[in-house]
């Protein structure tokens, strides 16, 4: 089984379990709700739908939010077995547990973003580190060097190809530049908009001490790629510390 189906089926279940464990709650709590004030059983319906959305499946929280208001009204309020609401109270108490879940799922999923750009910035960091040790310690053949930084630049520009050339740097090419900028024909590409070219290569120069040592030939023709600035800047990073390590090919102008 492909792991894309396997995901898929985890969160097909955990969609269906946010739907299901509201029920099962307001069902248990129907013997005590004489006793249960609403506001406590509302409270217990919160919690489940703050793990809902914490599983960072946008439409669990949502599922389970929709799914406790619904049937909080059916069980646990007057007129019971009906979905109807005749206290204020309990209209207040429906609709803020809707407007909880879809907050919390909002908030766990900018969370999730957020630790997933962390994690992303370290391995860019780390890869930097390494390359930085590699090309210190010498004694690793070119051969190596260069494809390890070309399988870098794939994975941190989100490209499908990106190979080594020695041949004189192309005017007619897009290029990423030295700040991280993208250029085509003397002008600035929009990456956040626009994405990475698609339908030509993309240059990125390898120099060092003012003298060309080659360059990557980057190609993303299969979808629209957009690395941020900070992917990008790593990249020419690392081309920069492997220009260190290359042989001088010709002068750059």
């Amino acid at each position: 089984m492909r792991t894309t189906d396997i995901l898929q089926r985890h969160r097909s279940a955990v969609i269906a379990a946010s739907a299901a464990v509201p029920f099962a709650l307001c069902l248990v709590v129907v013997p005590f709700r004489n006793d249960v004030a609403n506001t406590n059983a509302a409270l217990g319906l919160v919690l489940v739908i703050v793990a809902a959305a914490a599983t960072g499946i946008r439409p669990a929280g949502v599922v389970a939010a929709v799914s406790g208001a619904l049937w909080f009204d059916f069980f646990l309020t007057q007129p019971f077995q009906r979905f109807t609401i005749t206290d204020r109270t309990d209209i207040e108490t429906a609709v803020l547990l809707v407007l909880v879940g879809v907050a919390v799922t909002e908030v766990a999923l900018w969370g999730r973003r957020q630790q997933a750009q962390a994690s992303r910035q370290e391995g860019y960091l780390s890869g930097v580190v390494r390359m930085a040790g590699l090309v210190a310690a010498g004694g690793s053949r070119l051969e190596v060097l260069i494809e390890q930084v070309a399988h870098q630049l794939v994975d941190i520009l989100d490209a499908d190809v990106c190979r080594f050339d020695v041949e004189p740097a192309a005017s007619d090419l897009p290029r990423l530049e030295s700040d991280g900028t993208v250029t085509r024909a003397g002008y600035l590409v929009d990456v956040a908009r626009q994405g990475m070219p698609v339908d030509s290569e993309i240059e990125l120069l390898l120099q060092h001490a003012g003298t060309y040592r080659g360059r990557f030939l980057i190609t993303a023709a299969t979808h629209v790629a957009r690395p941020t600035t900070t992917q990008r800047q790593v990249a020419v990073t690392l081309a920069d510390q492997l220009a260190a390590a290359l042989p001088g090919q010709a002068d750059y102008r």
